[in-house]
This record gives structure tokens, sequence and C-alpha cells, in this order.
């Protein structure tokens, strides 16, 4: 089994400019390809774990976000630090919309993309690394047993559990 890098979307892979589903609108936060690429050189599986209550508010549809999320993962590819699968949860149980309107186990803080990768991908949960920029990813990476999370702040001081700069991340790896 091998550790895994499992990255919050919106506000650590790309700057969080409020439910972003246009490639026009996806601005890469400075060190996530980086961040990434060492992931890998340290024989890490990669994975994206992102709530997208765009969707089920009906901002934008999953065709939407399948398009931007090939156009995201060729780009990683691209820049040699490719992901192993992007998991997404469509769902809010408050402000759904139809069948979006779900309380599912997916979304974060629940544990349940995480889990899913794990069963999928047989990850070594405790020697892996989570970043998030919610307490909610935080919330869900220790609910599913990931060995560190860290919670990705730019405009705050570093603290224990907290950092400012995507390339900390990787001295956790």
């Amino acid at each position: 089994m091998r550790p895994a890098l499992f990255l919050d979307r919106d506000g650590v892979i790309n700057v969080d400019h409020a439910y972003v589903h246009r490639q026009e609108d996806f601005e890469f936060i400075d060190g996530i390809f980086e961040l990434v690429r060492r992931a890998r050189a340290a024989s890490y599986r990669v994975f994206v774990v992102t709530n997208q209550a765009g969707i089920a508010r009906g901002y934008y549809t999953e065709d939407d976000f399948h398009r931007l999320t090939a156009w995201m993962q060729g780009r990683f590819a691209a820049e040699g630090a490719a992901i192993d699968r992007v998991y997404f949860c469509p769902f809010h149980a408050e402000h759904g919309v139809g069948r979006y309107k779900l309380d599912s186990p997916l979304r974060k803080p629940r544990p349940g993309m995480i889990l899913q990768a794990t069963q999928e991908f047989g990850v070594d949960l405790a020697r892996s690394l989570l970043v998030g920029d919610m307490v909610t990813d935080i919330q869900a990476g220790e609910a599913a047993g990931v060995g560190r999370n860290l919670l990705f702040r730019p405009l705050e001081p570093p603290a224990p559990g907290r950092i400012a700069s995507l390339l900390e991340a990787a001295d956790y790896l």
C-alpha cells in the first residue's frame, strides 16, 4: 500500500473565486505543481477531494465540472505532476436543488471521498497527507484516519498544523 496526497481543489489547487467552473476563472496557486511533483517522486498517489456545492445549487452542471477537471488534469500532466483521480461531491443537504439536495457521506467534513480513494487504490492512510483550506477538509482527513492534515492559510502566519505556502507541505511527505 502506498501513501497518498489528498488535495482540496478550490483554495488549494486554484484561487477560490467562488464556484469556479470555467477555465478563464481558474487560477493555479503558486507551488501546487511542485508539491505534486515532489509527492509523485516520493511514490505518493495524488487525489483531489472536492465539495462542489455549485452543482448542487444549480450554478453549473456536472458536465461543466468534468470539462474543467479534464483540462485541469491535462495541465497537471503537462507539468509532470499527474493526478491519479479527482473525487467530488455534487450534493448539499440544505441548498441542493432537485436530486442534488441530499445529505451525502461524500460531502466533507465526512470522509467518504477519502475512504473511496482508499478502497479503490489501497492507500496507506496513516502515512498519507491531506492539504485543505477549510476546517471541514481537516475534519474529513481526521475522520478518515489520514496521518497528517495541514490547513493551508497563505494570509496567516504558520502554526502547528497550518501552512502559509504549499511547498511547506512537501516537508511532510
